[in-house]
């Protein structure tokens, strides 16, 4: 019965013996660790780890001296090449039998971090609206008085000018719908994200030949309810962002990897979800500034000189559309762009 219990426990719980081999552990340590149990069993923990930051010799303590002892945000690398950071506490549970928890410490952070960005959005979104109504009332005006204006003039040449005005009143509408986003309501239709992305692929390759578009799918991810003109625009922007930059930058053999992975039992800001997409691209470019990093999925905020800044903020408008986000990880050489997007429809 209490395995049962540990079993749909979120936090990872290990049973090592006296060897500190691993003898159970529930399914959260298993997607922790990255291993399932029936290929580990009986394997010592330290033989899953690359680095455990002293974790040995606490667990090797713990069962000498018969007492619990708790560690704060150590960093486990993992063989796999990920890093984890947790919390831990060892319990000796007899002379033969250690119980280890683990709470990793990255999910919540990320879980903070990501409830700052959708309020951070938010905020954005309602001062874009304000903003876009101020805006777009004058730019009414000047074009209805152009308009008229036009009408009373007779020389060719001074009415070339009205129509200047009416063309950059245009133009400066279009972009002030642009910092708003998409405005349609998304079609929830099942949508096959490998689809999206080989139309993206396909796209990216006839505009820039000269970058290396590489493709990593899990085959095994289902369809979602989504809207598939709508999640082809978001990806592009993202992905087209990551080419521009390469290219600007001169990277040297430039390359950029289209992945998709199920995350299971994944928080999206406040809340948990059974099954989660993750569509990662992948670039070797130049990196995004550290000082932009902040502020890079807001209107008007772009790391070259000729971008417009909406494409990164259309394309989180869009997620959010779809009850996700858009996260990025960046230094030089690697700039990981992740599309979290919920399998399963939420019933409001």
């Amino acid at each position: 019965m209490y395995r049962r219990l540990m079993e749909h426990l979120t936090t990872a719980v290990l049973l090592l013996d006296h060897e500190l081999r691993l003898s159970w552990m529930n399914p959260a340590a298993e997607a922790l660790l990255a291993v399932s149990l029936g290929r580990v069993k009986g394997l010592s923990l330290a033989s899953l780890l690359a680095e455990d930051d002293g974790m040995g010799g606490v667990l090797a303590k713990a069962r000498d001296d018969q007492h619990p002892f708790t560690q704060r945000e150590v960093r486990l690398a993992l063989v796999g090449g990920a890093v984890v950071t947790i919390d831990y506490t060892v319990t000796p549970l007899s002379t033969v039998e250690l119980l280890v928890e683990m709470e990793p410490r990255d999910r919540l952070l990320r879980i903070s971090r990501e409830e700052a960005l959708l309020n951070r959005q938010e905020a954005i979104k309602v001062l874009s609206r304000g903003l876009a109504h101020e805006v777009k009332n004058p730019l009414g005006g000047i074009r209805g008085a152009a308009q008229l204006l036009e009408r009373d003039l007779d020389d060719p040449a001074l009415q070339e000018f009205t129509r200047i005005i009416v063309e950059e009143v245009d133009r400066l509408r279009d972009l002030v719908d642009s910092m708003l986003g998409p405005n349609k309501l998304v079609r929830h239709e099942p949508l096959n994200i490998h689809k999206v992305l080989e139309r993206v692929r396909t796209l990216l390759m006839a505009e820039t030949p000269s970058v290396a578009i590489e493709r990593d799918y899990d085959p095994s991810l289902p369809d979602f309810p989504g809207d598939e003109a709508q999640m082809i625009q978001a990806v592009l922007n993202v992905a087209r962002n990551a080419v521009e930059a390469m290219t600007e930058a001169g990277t040297e053999a430039p390359s950029l990897l289209l992945r998709t992975r199920a995350r299971r039992q994944f928080t999206l800001g406040a809340e948990r979800h059974r099954l989660v997409c993750e569509v990662a691209m992948i670039d070797n470019g130049p990196g995004v500034p550290e000082g932009l990093q902040e502020t890079l999925f807001y209107p008007m905020v772009s790391g070259r000189a000729d971008g417009s800044g909406l494409g990164l903020s259309i394309a989180q408008g869009i997620l959010h559309q779809h009850q996700g986000l858009i996260e990025c990880d960046s230094r030089p050489g690697h700039t990981e762009f992740r599309l979290l997007i919920p399998l399963e429809r939420r019933h409001d």
